[in-house]
C-alpha cells in the first residue's frame, strides 16, 4: 500500500492537511501584511491551499515545493481554476534537494506539518532562516506533546520516540534560540482535532465502501481502524498541533 496514496484519499475532503481551523490560518495570513512584490515559499505544500489564499489576498509570487506528484497535479488544477496559476511556481521534488537549488531570498517561508522533510523542527527553522530576508517571516506547523506520551501510545504509533516531539513551549524556544522572534501561535482545540481525525477516517471508510475491489482495501481499513482507535484511546489527550509565526532577525 502506497503511503502517499493513502494520505491523499484520507485528506481528499480536508481544506488543509493539518487540524488547525481555517479561520486561524486566515488570521495568520492577515498578519503577514504582504504585497504583490513579496515572495513566498512553502515546503511540503500539499495541494497548496495556504499559498492560494496568500495569492488571493496579496497577489504575491509563490513557490510550492511538494514531493508527491499527485498533490502538485491537484495544486496546479486548483490554481488554474482560481485564476492564480501565473503567481505560483510548482516544484515536484524532494524538499532538501529543491531548497538547495533555490538561490533567492524570500519574504515568507512556510513549512506546516512537513518539518520531517528537512530533518526536524530545529533543522527546518535553521534552513528557512537562511533563505528569508531580515525582517521576513517564518511560519511553521509542528506537533507537540500535551502530556508525556505513554509507552503504549508510542508503540501504537509504530515505535515512535518521545524525543521526536517537544512541548508547545519548547517549540517556541527552538525558534528563539536560533535568533527568531516569536510573534503569534495557534494550537488545535479538541473540536478541531475531532473534525480532522473523524474526516480523515471517514474518507478512508467511504472510499473502501465505494471501491470494494481495490487491492489495498483490506490494508487501508486495517490501518485506519487502528489509527482511529489509537487517536481515541491516547492521541486526543496527548498529541497537540500548533502553528508558529516567527520574524527573522
Amino acid at each position: 500500500m502506497d503511503r502517499n496514496r493513502f494520505s491523499a484519499i484520507a485528506h481528499q475532503n480536508h481544506t488543509f492537511y493539518n487540524p488547525i481551523n481555517p479561520t486561524k490560518i486566515d488570521k495568520v495570513i492577515e498578519l503577514l501584511e504582504l504585497t504583490g512584490n513579496d515572495k513566498v515559499i512553502d515546503i511540503g505544500a500539499g495541494k497548496g491551499e495556504i499559498l492560494l489564499r496568500i495569492i488571493e489576498r496579496y497577489r504575491s509570487k509563490c513557490i510550492a515545493i511538494e514531493k508527491y506528484s499527485d498533490f502538485t497535479e491537484q495544486l496546479q488544477v486548483n490554481a488554474k481554476n482560481r485564476g492564480l496559476l501565473k503567481n505560483i511556481e510548482i516544484i515536484t521534488e524532494d524538499a532538501k534537494v529543491a531548497i538547495n537549488t533555490i538561490n533567492e531570498q524570500f519574504d515568507v517561508a512556510i513549512c506546516i506539518g512537513s518539518t520531517h522533510a528537512l530533518g526536524g523542527l530545529h533543522e527546518t527553522l535553521g534552513m528557512l532562516r537562511k533563505c528569508v530576508k531580515k525582517g521576513g517571516y517564518i511560519l511553521i506547523g509542528e506537533g507537540y506533546w500535551k502530556q508525556q506520551p505513554s509507552k503504549e501510545y508510542l508503540e501504537a504509533l509504530g515505535g515512535a520516540e518521545e524525543s521526536e516531539l517537544r512541548s508547545h513551549f519548547e517549540n517556541v524556544m527552538v525558534g528563539e534560540k536560533l535568533g527568531l522572534i516569536p510573534l503569534w501561535s495557534y494550537t488545535t482545540n479538541d473540536d478541531e482535532w475531532d473534525e480532522y481525525e473523524w474526516l480523515y477516517a471517514m474518507s478512508i471508510e467511504n472510499y473502501c465502501y465505494e471501491h470494494p475491489d481495490d487491492p489495498d482495501r483490506d490494508a487501508m481499513l486495517q490501518k485506519i481502524r487502528k489509527w482511529r482507535s489509537t487517536y481515541l484511546k491516547w492521541g486526543r489527550d496527548t498529541l497537540g498541533f500548533g502553528i508558529y509565526l516567527f520574524r527573522n532577525m
